[in-house]
């Protein structure tokens, strides 16, 4: 009958009388995890914020009404061109207004729909800003700015002022950070707007918005749904956009074309608006994880190659132990348990190594203009990371230990015992 409590006293003893080794071999696993769990951290934590950076300003669903040439052109009608191949030169896009129609009805629909979680109207219009006898184009979208900042996070890119300020203000603006650096403006100053019509207005500044797009920053700002229709002179119901966002997102691709044709107007989903986002952050999740995988994996032949010099070292305690009765798989267990320990070991100070990294990164001060909320380096205490890095350390060890305590199982006492 197998002495568990035997085997365990041998292979502490073993361990206990090569310490240097057993110390590096367990210096190899925390330094290995302790790697793994810091850069799976720092990168999924990147990837959280360029993914909220992103995601946080694009809906789910957006509903708009596209611009598209007539499916049937005037040619089509006459029944004499019936069997004849037409060439049409300079197709026009067909007549129609920007607006959605019955756009209250249908958010009043989605509210109720099971599937969505919030819907919020937009009226997206180009403007000119103007300072003096300066004109800059750009974009004044019209927001319920309540439905909007729990549904986008808008309040999260605001950083002067409160979306309070702009609910409040009738005439209120909310600012791209670009415009107001390049016009020399603050909050509480007045900026004028002209429309393409050329009619001109007079808004003041209640706030400052940067998303850490440039792009965006230097032509986007935000005002009230209800100021933006008076500056284009529109009724209540005129509305362009209409962003959705669903309680589960995977559902979005097959409920936008539900709702494209529902309601008769152009529907895209998250997934078309981000393809080459998304691509990006699969490339740079594989290679997070095929780095730290290549780390575990070296720390697992050091353990290999000391568990080698160990059976090596030990070729007599084996042939004794074999001698007096121990059976092959009792000198494997020996050996697979002195791993056990290593992985054990070196895995929980891995663990806790890299938490401290992690943690001394989190606290790094991080500040760029591009990204005004994020004051330190952005990390990811995922619960998952740090129990598939302790179980890939045991995993690692087990593999790298099999091998040699395989070749112990097998060695004849007898040779080795003639040797001596």
């Amino acid at each position: 009958m197998r002495s568990w409590k035997v085997i365990l006293e041998i292979a502490k003893t073993h361990l206990f009388t090569k310490l240097k080794s057993t110390v590096t071999a367990s210096i190899g696993v925390t330094f290995g995890i302790a790697a793994y769990i810091t850069l799976v951290s720092f990168m999924t934590g990147l990837n959280s914020m360029l993914d909220d950076l992103i995601l946080n300003q694009v809906p789910h669903i957006h509903l708009f009404n596209e611009i598209k040439p007539s499916e049937k052109q005037p040619i089509a009608l006459y029944k004499e061109f019936e069997d004849a191949i037409p060439i049409i030169h300079s197709i026009k896009p067909r007549q129609n207004q920007r607006k959605i129609h019955n756009a209250l009805p249908i958010l009043n629909d989605l509210e109720k729909n099971e599937k969505v979680l919030g819907a919020s109207p937009q009226l997206q219009s180009q403007i000119f800003y103007l300072s003096g006898t300066i004109e800059l184009g750009g974009n004044l979208t019209g927001v319920d700015i309540m439905k909007e900042s729990k549904l986008s996070n808008i309040q999260d890119y605001i950083t002067q002022g409160s979306i309070m300020d702009l609910k409040n203000t009738e005439n209120g603006i909310l600012l791209g950070s670009g415009i107001a650096k390049k016009m020399s403006l603050s909050v509480g100053r007045k900026i004028m707007v002209s429309t393409a019509r050329g009619d001109r207005f007079h808004l003041k500044v209640v706030g400052i918005y940067q998303s850490g797009i440039a792009e965006i920053d230097d032509i986007q700002s935000f005002a009230n749904l209800k100021t933006v229709q008076r500056i284009l002179g529109e009724a209540e119901n005129y509305i362009t956009d209409i962003n959705i966002k669903l309680n589960d997102i995977t559902q979005a691709p097959a409920l936008a074309r539900v709702l494209e044709r529902k309601y008769n107007v152009s529907a895209i989903d998250i997934n078309e608006i981000n393809a080459q986002f998304e691509t990006g952050t699969n490339v740079r999740n594989l290679i997070t994880y095929a780095v730290s995988i290549t780390l575990l994996i070296v720390a697992g032949f050091g353990i290999y190659n000391i568990q080698n010099m160990l059976i090596y070292e030990k070729m007599n305690d084996i042939a004794i132990l074999k001698a007096i009765g121990f059976s092959g798989a009792d000198v494997q267990l020996i050996f697979l348990s002195q791993s056990a320990f290593i992985g054990i070991s070196g895995g929980i100070l891995g663990l806790i190594l890299g938490f401290g990294l992690s943690n001394f990164i989190d606290n790094v001060s991080f500040e760029t203009e591009a990204l005004p909320t994020i004051t330190t380096y952005p990390v990811n205490y995922n619960p998952a990371s740090y129990i598939i890095g302790f179980f890939f350390a045991l995993l690692c060890t087990f593999i790298a230990a099999y091998f040699p305590s395989k070749r112990a199982k097998n060695i004849d006492p007898v040779q080795i015992i003639r040797g001596n």
